[in-house]
Order: C-alpha cells, then sequence, then structure tokens
C-alpha cells in the first residue's frame, strides 16, 4: 500500500508539470528548492483524492506516509504531506508534538513550507494544545531561522479564533529586532492577522515598539490597518 501510493501520486505529480509555471516558482525563493512544476490547486485536488484510499488507515500508517512524501524534498510532495497532516487533525494527541517538531528541523527549508505547515496542521495543534506554547516560544531564540519564523506563524490559527494574543505579544517582543528579514516577515505578518480582531491592541503594540521595530516587519503588521493609523504608525 505505502509504495503503491506514493508512486502513484509521483506518476500523477509528472504528468502534470507545466514548465511555465516552474519556471517562474523560483524567484520566489532564495533558497534552493525542488520542484515538479505542478500548480498548487491541482496539487491539492490530488491530494483530496488520494486521501480517500488511505483515510481508513491508522494515524501511524497516514504519518509514515507523510514522512515518506516529505523525504523526497519536493515542494508538491511536501503540499500533500501537510494537507494529510491536517486531515486527521481530529485524531492529534499530545505525542505528536515530537512529530511536528521533528518535521520542522528536518523538513521546513523555505518559508513556503513554514507557512503551509503552521497556517493549518501545526497551527491547529497549538490551538488544540496550547500547553505547547511555552515550547514554541522557546524556539524564538533558536539558531534555526525557520523555529524562529514557526514561533510567530504557528500562532496564526489561533489568532484568528480570538486566541492567545498575549502569547504572539510575548513572542514580537523577542523577535522584534531579529536581523532576518524572512523571521520580521513572520511575526510582522502574525501581528496583521492579530490586528483583525485586536485592531486596538496591536495599533498601541506597534505604536510602542516602532522604534525598534524593523521597517520589514512594521510593514507587514500594519498592512491592514486603517489608512489614518498607518501613516501614524509610519512616523518614527
Amino acid at each position: 500500500m505505502k509504495n503503491n501510493i506514493i508512486q502513484k501520486i509521483r506518476k500523477e505529480l509528472k504528468s502534470n508539470i507545466d514548465l511555465e509555471y516552474k519556471k517562474g516558482s523560483y524567484r520566489f525563493f532564495k533558497e534552493d528548492i525542488k520542484l515538479y512544476g505542478v500548480r498548487v490547486p491541482l496539487v491539492r485536488k490530488m491530494s483530496q483524492k488520494y486521501f480517500f484510499e488511505i483515510k481508513d488507515l491508522d494515524k501511524k500508517k497516514i504519518i509514515s506516509l507523510c514522512d515518506e512524501l516529505l523525504k523526497s524534498g519536493y515542494t508538491e510532495e511536501s503540499v500533500i504531506a501537510f494537507d494529510w497532516m491536517y486531515k486527521i487533525k481530529n485524531q492529534y494527541n499530545k505525542n505528536d508534538f515530537k512529530v511536528f517538531e521533528s518535521w520542522i528541523e528536518k523538513y521546513v527549508s523555505n518559508w513556503g513550507r513554514c507557512d503551509d505547515l503552521c497556517s493549518r496542521a501545526f497551527g491547529y495543534y497549538i490551538f488544540q494544545f496550547p500547553e505547547f506554547l511555552p515550547k514554541t516560544e522557546k524556539w524564538t531564540k533558536s539558531k534555526n531561522r525557520w523555529k524562529r519564523r514557526v514561533s510567530a506563524v504557528c500562532l496564526i490559527y489561533s489568532l484568528r479564533k480570538k486566541k492567545y494574543l498575549e502569547n504572539a505579544f510575548s513572542v514580537a517582543d523577542i523577535l522584534l529586532e531579529d536581523s532576518d528579514d524572512l523571521v520580521q516577515k513572520g511575526y510582522g505578518w502574525m501581528l496583521k492577522e492579530a490586528s483583525n480582531i485586536y485592531l486596538g491592541e496591536v495599533y498601541n503594540y506597534v505604536n510602542k515598539n516602532k522604534k525598534k521595530m524593523p521597517r520589514t516587519a512594521l510593514r507587514y503588521a500594519i498592512e491592514k490597518m486603517p489608512k489614518k493609523m498607518k501613516t501614524e504608525l509610519m512616523k518614527k
């Protein structure tokens, strides 16, 4: 079953390569990436189709299939793996934190993978098991730039559900002057999402810290605010 389903996925991916799309995709990443060159909406349709073939397997077997896809290094296979992991979200338990941490350390190698994993599967996990928030907050001090970005982006799911604003501010406090632009964009995005619900609180936070915030983070954080607020916050 394992080899058969993986082979079928890879065969279909290879038969749907769009060379023009593939060529254009590379410009979005500074890192080296592996691509078949299949458009994301089609990859997600494939993910849904093949999940029906495995949905009755036990969780360990599904995670093993996800791991096999991730090992290939191909972006499209990681999209399917992270999507499958989200589809079994109702089976998550506390032991699964080790799986997520392992994947972040081994397979999250660019902002796309970070955000794909965190905006759904890992974001939902943190929403469901907030006792792990102290651990993800410690990642703000990691030498691994992606773990630092994850520490912020993994909160976006919860913020959209009106949870953990204070945790988001704590993470932003630590990442505030981070020199990595992709980490800056990550916590800036987190604050932007928070502003959709907690506009006043985020405005006050940014206003208090804007002299320390890198311009990149600041622009991301205030992107969805009213024009008058943005004008005020852009004044140093």
